[in-house]
C-alpha cells in the first residue's frame, strides 16, 4: 500500500485537526511513510522524519547517515517503525508489488538487487526449442504483468510460455508466412506481431484460434512495433524506409485506418521514448533521427535523402558551421539540426539528425543495429558495428536536455556518449537486440553464447547518479554461457528477477538467482 492510500482515512478522521496541526509545524508527522519505510522519488530514497516513539534506534535503522546532521523533525507520528526486527518474509512482502509476492526492481535496495543479479544463473527448467520446427530466436517479449514470456520464431511462428513454470501454453503455427521479427504488447491481453511477409498481426491471448486481423500497408519487411499510450496509436516500421501508424481505436476483423507519417532511407529501427514524447530512428548508415514533440497525428513530407548526406559537423539553424562543443570525449553531437519550418515540418515534430560517436570509429563508418530507450527516458542505448563488420560496440548516450543555448524553434536536446564498451564479434550479419532492466541499473547484452549483465558503475548505481564527466566503460556484473549458438535476443521480466535470451539454433534461457 502507498503512503497516498494509508493516509486516506486518517486524513477524513483528523480535519477537523488538520489547521492546528499545521501551525504546530506537526502536519508533515501525520503523513506515514510506504512500506518499506522510504519515499522514492525517480530511483532516489529519501529518509523520513524521526518520530519520538523511535529515538531509540540507530541511525542505520532510521534510513539516516552514520553521522552528520540529521533531517529535521517533522512532528509526531510514528510512521518509520525503523527500530521494529523484521523477518526475511515480511522484508520481501513490505517490497511486494501488488500483483504478488514478488521483488519489484524499482523499489528494492539496489544493493539487493546487484546481489540478485550477480547470482543470475540458467534456470533447470528452461525452454526447450527445437531447431527443425521453429528456427533461430528473433525476438523475447513480457506481457505487462509477467505472466506469459512470447517468442518470434524464425519459421513463421510464435509460442507462448509460462515463464514462472517454463510451461508451454501455445504455439501460433503459422502466425505469418515468412520470419516473425517482433512482438509488441498493447495491454495484458491484446499483443502485436510483425514479419517478413511484410504485414502486422493483432492477437488476444483469450482467443488464439486466430488473429484479431491483419494490417497491410508496408511494402518490406516489417522490423519493429512501438506503441503510443495516449493515443493508442501503433507505430510500425520496415525496411521500406516507412513509419507507419494504425488507428486501433476503429480497427475491425478487416484491419483499422493508416497512414504513413515517416520515410527516410536505410531506416533500421524505430523507438519512442516512454513518454510518448520523441520517436528516434537509426539507420545502416550510422545515422540517428530524433523527432521532438511528436505528434504522430500528423504526417511528415520531408526530403530525407538530402538529410541524410547531411556534412558531420554541427550545424546552427542557418547552416552554417559550428566549432565543437568541447575539445574531449564530451562529443559524438555531430548533427545537422534542422529548422523544422525550413524543412516543412510541423513545429510539433522538430527534426534533429545526429552521428552518434563510435568508440575507435572517429574516421570509419558504422551501422547502428539494434535501438532501444531507458525506462524513464534518461538515455538511449545502442548496439553497432563497424562497417567492415569486425568490430561491435554497446553504447549508452544520455539525453542532454537545454544543453547550450539554441535558437527557439531548434530541437531543445542532443545526445552525449557517457558509457560503451566492445562486445565480442560473433554472428557477423545478424542484429543482437539488447535491452535495460526495469528499473534501467542495468543492460543484458548478447555476447557471443551467452548475456551479459552490465551496470554503469560497480554499485549497479542509477544513470542520473553515476553519469561520467568523460566517457567511462560499463562494468560487467555477470557473465553467463548457456547456448550452443551465438544469441540474437535478450529480455529483462517487468515484474520478476529474471531474464531471458533466444539464440540462433533455437533455444530459449530462462536466468534466475541462485543461492
Amino acid at each position: 500500500m502507498s503512503s497516498e492510500d494509508a493516509d486516506e482515512p486518517r486524513d477524513r478522521a483528523g480535519s477537523s485537526s488538520s489547521s492546528s496541526s499545521s501551525s504546530s509545524g506537526g502536519g508533515g508527522g501525520d503523513k506515514e511513510p510506504d512500506m518499506d519505510g522510504s519515499d522514492r522519488d525517480g530511483g532516489l530514497a529519501r529518509s523520513c522524519p524521526p518520530s519520538p516513539s523511535a529515538t531509540s534506534a540507530t541511525p542505520e535503522e532510521r534510513g539516516e547517515p552514520a553521522s552528520g546532521p540529521r533531517p529535521a523533525d517533522g512532528g509526531g507520528g510514528s510512521g518509520c517503525d525503523a527500530g521494529r526486527p523484521r523477518s526475511l518474509f515480511s522484508w520481501l512482502q513490505n517490497r511486494s508489488i501488488r500483483r504478488g509476492v514478488f521483488v519489484d526492481p524499482v523499489r528494492d535496495n539496489f544493493r539487493i538487487m546487484t546481489s540478485l543479479y550477480s547470482s543470475m544463473n540458467p534456470a533447470a527448467d528452461s525452454v526447450n526449442l527445437s531447431t527443425k520446427t521453429h528456427g533461430a530466436v528473433f525476438n523475447l517479449e513480457y506481457s505487462p504483468d509477467g505472466s506469459v514470456l512470447t517468442v518470434a520464431c524464425e519459421q513463421t511462428e510464435v509460442l507462448l510460455f509460462d515463464p514462472v513454470s517454463s510451461r508451454h501454453i501455445k504455439t501460433l503455427t503459422e502466425a505469418h508466412e515468412d520470419c516473425v521479427n517482433n512482438i509488441r504488447f498493447l495491454d495484458n491481453r491484446l499483443f502485436a506481431t510483425c514479419s517478413d511477409d511484410t504485414t502486422i498481426a493483432l492477437w488476444d491471448l483469450r482467443k488464439l484460434n486466430s488473429k484479431v486481423c491483419s494490417l497491410h500497408g508496408h511494402a518490406s519487411w516489417v522490423k519493429n512495433i512501438e506503441y503510443d499510450t495516449n493515443t493508442r496509436l501503433l507505430v510500425t516500421s520496415g525496411f521500406d524506409g516507412n513509419v507507419i501508424t494504425w488507428d486501433t481505436n476503429r480497427f475491425t476483423e478487416d484491419g483499422c485506418p493508416h497512414k504513413k507519417f515517416f520515410h527516410t532511407r536505410y531506416l533500421m529501427r524505430m523507438r519512442l521514448t516512454p513518454d510518448c514524447s520523441k520517436m528516434l530512428i537509426s539507420t545502416s548508415s550510422g545515422y540517428l533521427l530524433i523527432l521532438h514533440d511528436l505528434d504522430l497525428t500528423q504526417s511528415l513530407e520531408v526530403g530525407s535523402y538530402r538529410m541524410l548526406r547531411a556534412r558531420r559537423t554541427p550545424l546552427t539553424s542557418d547552416g552554417g558551421a559550428l566549432a565543437s562543443r568541447s575539445a574531449g570525449p564530451r562529443h559524438g553531437n555531430d548533427s545537422g539540426k534542422l529548422h523544422p519550418h525550413r524543412e516543412g515540418l510541423s513545429p510539433r515534430n522538430s527534426l534533429e539528425v545526429l552521428t552518434p560517436e563510435i568508440p575507435g570509429e572517429r574516421d570509419r563508418g558504422s551501422c547502428i543495429t539494434s535501438l532501444q530507450l531507458h525506462p524513464k527516458g534518461w538515455a538511449t542505448l545502442i548496439r553497432c558495428s563497424s562497417n567492415m563488420d569486425d568490430r561491435e560496440w554497446t553504447c549508452v548516450y544520455e539525453f542532454q536536455e537545454g544543453a547550450p543555448a539554441r535558437p527557439p524553434l531548434s530541437p531543445r536536446c542532443s545526445l552525449r556518449l557517457t558509457h560503451y564498451i566492445e562486445e565480442a564479434n560473433v554472428g557477423r550479419g545478424y542484429i543482437k537486440e539488447l535491452c535495460f532492466s526495469p528499473d534501467g541499473r542495468l543492460i543484458c547484452s548478447p555476447y557471443g553464447y551467452g548475456v551479459r549483465l552490465l551496470a554503469f558503475d560497480d554499485s549497479c548505481g542509477e544513470l542520473a547518479d553515476c553519469v561520467p564527466v568523460q566517457t567511462g566503460c560499463l562494468r560487467e556484473v555477470r557473465a553467463i554461457y548457456s547456448h550452443s549458438d551465438v544469441v540474437l535476443t535478450t529480455k529483462f521480466s517487468p515484474t520478476h528477477c529474471q531474464v531471458a535470451s533466444g539464440c540462433l539454433s533455437g533455444r530459449v534461457a530462462l536466468y534466475q538467482p541462485k543461492f
